[in-house]
């Protein structure tokens, strides 16, 4: 399973960027995806999560109600729509996917076997 995460660039506060990931290989519909992020000296972070099988989301509370997750498994594409981006939101995003996964493993980066090579966001104030 690869995957390969597209979109980023830089905006200006308030702005917004798609960002995108194209899986290839393993039966998408069935993973379970995730977007991360990582600012400059900071640890990986969750930012979302999307289940493959019903689609039921996560969100993490710093991008709740602006950021949101969707999926297109004809595509095999996940997307980060990002709506009233912050300085703070700036950081490399990952994406990542896990074939099982239960809700209490979520948020921590160890839980997903496949990572794409991220995406760097920078937002200007």
């Amino acid at each position: 399973v690869q995957l390969q995460a597209s979109g980023g660039g830089l905006v200006q506060a308030g702005a917004s960027l798609r960002l995108a990931c194209t899986v290839s290989g393993g039966a998408f519909s069935t993973y379970s995806a995730a977007w991360f992020r990582q600012a400059p000296g900071k640890e990986r972070e969750f930012v979302s999560f999307i289940r493959g099988r019903g689609g039921t989301t996560n969100y993490a509370d710093s991008v709740k109600g602006r950021f949101t997750i969707s999926r297109d498994n004809a595509k095999k594409t996940v997307y980060l729509q990002m709506d009233s981006l912050k300085p703070e939101d700036t950081a490399v995003y990952y994406c990542a996917a896990s074939s099982t996964i239960i809700l209490s493993s979520i948020p921590y980066p160890r839980n997903y076997a496949y990572w794409g090579q991220g995406t760097l966001v920078t937002v200007s104030s």
